[in-house]
């Protein structure tokens, strides 16, 4: 079943029927179903019990504050415990008994949502080297084909007008790797990396089976696909190539930090492979990428605040990794290369939105600013060119991209004059940066707004013209002038304007308070939650729901400064944005209390657990997926996948100013005997959030 189908039909049955004092549940992975309405049900006495998890108490003391938890032997870090497992059994049993009377509307919703997927499709083709890079879909199957077809003319410029020639007469379509071959022998399926070698006659590509983000790097030969060497094991999906003979990788330690990046010569064997870096501080990460130009590899170790890059010479591997920009707390660095110069992107207290410096590759002390720092407006990242410097930015909440024509290789970088920005036609949009050409003129990016579907375009740095490649086909008889998208503004309890994304059906909204809503909200991470196009969303809003974002503090939306704002001692600026949202929005009549329904994932799930115990009253139904409920005992156990990295995001409940404060905020802290609205929660057994997952379950019972 597709993942975008049942996402779908999941928030449907829900939001659709707890409009009607119903709520709707099924999913094919573990849930639990909180709180279950029963005025069309039927009597209580009708419906089946509920299954009870046992009390078993369990205390924990710290500060002289006493937390007793008689759930906490849900707790099950091996996935195998019977008994945790007969429980959650249960739980799903009881979901599915409960919703045996909504089989049929399930399946009208997920034929509907699947009707508008044209599964017969291919993505714009890529023009890279001698090749047009694509995957393509097939009708009837789940996974993708990676093909390449050859360029006719590949000495020809690049052009916006490029089209790759199809049909008999065409340089023949080859299918590099199919993955509905190789996902027929597995339960769980995943290609995390698809890289090809520079010189375009090998592939490696990362393999996980079992979801648990654990990769097995496979090289294969892009022609034949014949095996090359033996494949890496226990790896992440962070490879690249260096060079054509050799990959460098990144591993992870028993708490799932990527913690070693390592050299690995083709037909070596792994145990042979060199470490080139062993990152042992457990607040920091190790994270890989290759400058657009090949010639260099960059490693970087980075906590939540703090980053720092490593280079490594392509055509020098010998050398190993040489210091690009120092360890030094607060400051965070990313890195580019272009010609005889080092690109730098860099972020401080002081500097909190972002400059972007250069300095020579031979001389990296001697730094030069290109783009200054500016309050209002928050470097995201850069793509270079060979003669072209796109930069993603973000101002009053949206994202831009700027474009600058740069001086010749051999000229000195002084400054950035004349950037051009491209425009955008809705109100509010998402927009990124795709993988592009060095040596071209041509910047390709994505776009699409809460209206219009995600639509690739080829931009010509040079002249500023725009060519759509791609638009995602919505099948159906989807019309995007059928759908109004607004930005709306509430004011938080301290005065602060927060952003607010909007789509709706304007044949179907009346806009008097009468209409249901489905609230999103997420406020963690600097994450940007930008207002995206999702097919599936069409059966909400052809039913007459309203759709907004709300884009809280905690997030980054809004520049560093509105991440700042919204974590540690802060934290709780997330949980009141959103609610000041809601009451917005209520007060704007675009709904009501009682047609109020509102959705959060894994840290939005904690946005979600916050407000519900903060003002119940304020929703008619929440889902809360994978969320992340239990936020003290979490942080307080450093064993636990992640944890010792998010302190810098939630603090340090080890240190009692953070404790009490987290304490006060923590969902199942706070759980208390209150009218709460309907509830639905999902979650897995396993991949990085499932530390968290057994821990939600016991907030059901």
């Amino acid at each position: 079943m597709n993942s975008n189908c049942i996402g779908g039909v999941l928030h449907l049955r829900l939001l659709l029927f707890s409009t009607s004092h119903r709520i709707l549940a099924a999913h094919p992975k573990i849930s639990a179903s909180r709180r279950l309405s029963t005025a069309t049900m039927g009597s209580r006495s009708q419906l089946p019990s509920p299954p009870l998890a046992e009390k078993v108490k369990h205390e924990m003391e710290l500060f002289g504050d006493v937390r007793v938890d008689n759930y906490y032997w849900l707790r099950d870090d091996s996935r195998k415990n019977p008994k945790v497992i007969s429980y959650l059994q249960q739980e799903n049993a009881y979901t599915e008994a409960m919703m045996s009377g909504t089989k049929k509307f399930e399946d009208e919703i997920y034929a509907e949502i699947r009707g508008r997927i044209k599964e017969d499709d291919i993505s714009a083709p890529l023009r890279k080297g001698p090749y047009y890079y694509y995957s393509r879909t097939l009708e009837g199957k789940e996974y993708v084909q990676y093909c390449r077809r050859p360029i006719p003319n590949r000495d020809a410029p690049s052009s916006v007008h490029d089209t790759m020639p199809t049909g008999p007469d065409a340089p023949p379509e080859h299918v590099i790797l199919d993955e509905n071959v190789k996902a027929q022998e597995h339960g769980f399926y995943r290609i995390g990396a698809f890289k090809v070698s520079p010189n375009h006659k090998m592939v490696a590509y990362a393999e996980d089976t079992k979801g648990d983000e654990i990769y097995t790097v496979y090289v294969i030969d892009a022609e034949t696909q014949a095996p090359i060497g033996k494949p890496l094991v226990g790896v992440t999906s962070n490879l690249e190539w260096a060079g054509n003979d050799a990959l460098v990788y990144i591993t992870m330690d028993e708490i799932l930090r990527p913690d070693k990046a390592w050299l690995h010569k083709l037909g070596a064997d792994q145990s042979n492979d060199s470490c080139l870096y062993h990152e042992k501080d457990d607040m920091f990460s190790l994270g890989l990428e290759a400058s657009e130009s090949e010639k260099f590899l960059f490693i970087a170790s980075e906590s939540k605040i703090t980053r720092f890059v490593f280079y490594l010479e392509v055509s020098k591997l010998e050398e190993g990794l040489k210091v690009l920009t120092p360890r030094i707390i607060g400051i965070d660095t990313s890195v580019s290369h272009r010609g005889n110069h080092f690109f730098i992107q860099r972020r401080s207290d002081e500097f909190f939105n972002s400059e972007l410096l250069a300095c020579p590759v031979d001389n990296t002390s001697a730094t030069t600013v290109l783009i200054p720092h500016r309050a209002s407006v928050k470097i995201q990242y850069i793509k270079l060119f060979s003669d072209h410097l796109a930069v993603s930015e973000r101002e009053e909440g949206l994202p831009k991209i700027t474009v600058y024509h740069l001086p010749e290789v051999e000229e000195p970088l002084i400054n950035l004059e004349g950037g051009k920005s491209v425009q955008f036609i809705d109100p509010v949009y998402s927009v990124d940066l795709s993988v592009s050409q060095f040596s071209s003129t041509i910047l390709r990016f994505s776009y699409s707004s809460l209206r219009m579907p995600n639509s690739v375009y080829d931009y010509d740095m040079n002249t500023g013209e725009s060519v759509l490649k791609k638009i995602e086909t919505v099948l159906g008889g989807f019309d995007a002038s059928n759908y109004v998208t607004k930005r709306k503004w509430a004011t938080a309890s301290d005065g602060t304007e927060i952003p607010i994304s909007i789509v709706y059906q304007k044949n179907l909204v009346k806009l008097d308070g009468s209409d249901p809503m489905l609230l999103y909200g997420y406020g963690s991470y600097e994450i940007c939650i930008d207002p995206d196009f999702e097919a599936s969303r069409l059966s909400l809003l052809d039913r007459g729901f309203i759709f907004a974002i709300a884009h809280i503090r905690g997030g980054g939306e809004m520049g560093r400064q509105w991440y700042e704002n919204g974590k540690f001692l802060k934290k709780k600026n997330t949980f009141t944005d959103f609610i000041s949202c809601a009451e917005y929005l209520i007060e704007q009549k675009y709904c009501s209390k009682e047609k109020l329904c509102i959705e959060g994932r894994s840290a939005g799930g904690l946005l979600i657990g916050a407000v519900l115990n903060m003002r119940p009253d304020l929703w008619k139904a929440a889902v809360a997926g994978v969320p992340f409920v239990d936020v003290l005992t979490t942080m307080l156990d450093p064993t636990i996948p992640l944890t010792t990295s998010e302190w810098e995001e939630w603090g340090d409940p080890r240190k009692e100013e953070f404790y009490f404060y987290m304490k006060s905020y923590s969902p199942v802290d706070n759980v208390k005997a209150q009218n709460y609205p309907d509830i639905l929660v999902t979650a897995g057994l396993h991949g990085k959030s499932a530390c968290y997952v057994l821990r939600t379950c016991k907030v059901c019972s």
